[in-house]
Order: structure tokens, then C-alpha cells, then sequence
């Protein structure tokens, strides 16, 4: 019985893992991927690091978000190490986020700047794209309460 436990939970391990794509990328590779949803979802992009106690805090309820509203594409862009990949796919398969996410295969600085100009590094760093346009519509530094993100969502998607 042990083992048939051991072997399911492995089993279940790899169907999540099989569910969920962490891709290496550069700026240009994200912004590719939020270009590539205009005219068809609004995009928020939310960068962010296991070891960054306002990213993990602030997680759920961007995961929430994404999961409500069928107009609305989350990406997901990890600032951990890539060596850290392994710490990176738990978490976010704690989280249940599937599909395609990120996390950072470029120096800082250019990756910074290929962002957004206004991004000064700190974390969490969220950008929120406009649906019809694919224009940065709001974008902030730093953990906001939820409400910052409904209304950026909503004129995004009007957008």
C-alpha cells in the first residue's frame, strides 16, 4: 500500500509539472509573449522572487484574479536565480498557476530597462497591458491592496 501511495503521488507530481511551463527568458522574450495577446486579453504581468516577502504575500490574490476573469492573461515573471528553478516550479504549482510562466535569463540592468524604463528593480513589480491596444495602462512598484488591481484590470480591459 506504501508504495502504490509513493507511485501516486510521483504520478501526480509529473501531470502538474507536465501542466506547467517555466520558460528562461530575456525582456524581449515577455514582451513578445504580452504583444502576442493583444487584441485578444489584457495582460498583467507581475514580477516577483521567492525570497521577496511582499511577492509571495500578494501571490494568491493575483492567481484569484487571473483565475476569474476569462479576458485576462497572467503571466508570471520569477527574478530568481535560474539555478533556483526547482524552487520556483514548487512554489508555483503550490499556487496551481498552469501554463506558461517566466523567470529572468538576463543581467538585471537590461532586463530592468527592457521592462519598463520607469522600473527602478524593487519588488513586486506589476504592469498591467490594455486589450485591445497592448499599451502599458498602469503599471507600480511594491505590494498594492487588491482594489489597485481591479480597477487597473478593468480599464485594461476596456482598453
Amino acid at each position: 500500500m506504501k508504495n502504490y501511495i509513493l507511485f501516486f503521488s510521483l504520478i501526480m507530481q509529473f501531470y502538474a509539472c507536465a501542466r506547467l511551463d517555466l520558460v528562461p527568458a530575456t525582456a524581449d522574450t515577455i514582451m513578445a509573449e504580452v504583444q502576442q495577446n493583444k487584441g485578444t486579453y489584457a495582460v498583467l504581468l507581475n514580477i516577483w522572487a521567492t525570497s521577496c516577502a511582499p511577492c509571495v504575500a500578494e501571490f494568491p490574490a493575483i492567481v484569484e484574479l487571473g483565475d476569474s476573469n476569462s479576458k485576462l492573461d497572467v503571466l508570471f515573471v520569477s527574478t530568481d536565480f535560474l539555478e533556483h528553478k526547482k524552487k520556483v516550479i514548487q512554489f508555483l504549482l503550490q499556487h496551481g498557476v498552469v501554463g506558461k510562466s517566466f523567470i529572468k535569463s538576463q543581467k538585471d540592468q537590461a532586463f530592468i530597462n527592457g521592462l519598463h524604463p520607469d522600473w527602478s528593480g524593487a519588488l513586486p513589480f506589476t504592469i498591467l497591458f490594455a486589450k485591445n491596444s497592448g499599451n502599458v495602462v498602469d503599471y507600480w512598484e511594491g505590494s498594492q491592496p487588491e482594489i489597485r488591481f481591479k480597477t487597473a484590470i478593468e480599464r485594461a480591459l476596456k482598453l
